[in-house]
């Protein structure tokens, strides 16, 4: 089979384009659905550009729109961490819960308190 090592590099090349070119078209298209600054009409003016005329389409609103395209970018990342913070617990919080609970079971355990308060302070340590 021949098969010089330029065609391999050109195949190579068109491959890699084509990937950076669907990645940049997907980029645009969600940005133009989570842009909130833009209405409805153009939303759809702007899809319609960039899948009626893709080159142009993209291009136009990469110059036009690309500014706040990274500051859009940015508040979701933000949000998203946000969210992720306030799902995700704490070290500092469970080690102090875990500790809690030991004390109270060696409490229990040595008779210093009764059945009723173990009950009470665990219901008070975990909420």
């Amino acid at each position: 089979m021949d098969y010089p090592l330029l065609s391999a590099f050109w195949t190579m090349l068109l491959f890699f384009g084509l990937t950076l070119w669907l990645y940049l078209l997907f980029v645009v298209i969600s940005d133009i659905f989570r842009s909130s600054d833009l209405s409805g009409w153009g939303k759809a003016g702007w899809l319609t550009a960039v899948i009626i005329l893709p080159l142009l389409g993209v291009l136009a609103y990469t110059i036009s729109r690309g500014d706040s395209m990274g500051e859009r970018a940015m508040a979701n990342r933000q949000r998203q961490q946000a969210l992720y913070q306030g799902f995700q617990p704490s070290a500092v919080q469970s080690q102090g819960v875990a500790d809690d609970m030991a004390k109270l079971v060696d409490l229990r355990r040595n008779g210093e308190i009764s059945e009723e308060d173990f009950q009470r302070a665990k219901s008070r340590v975990l909420t």
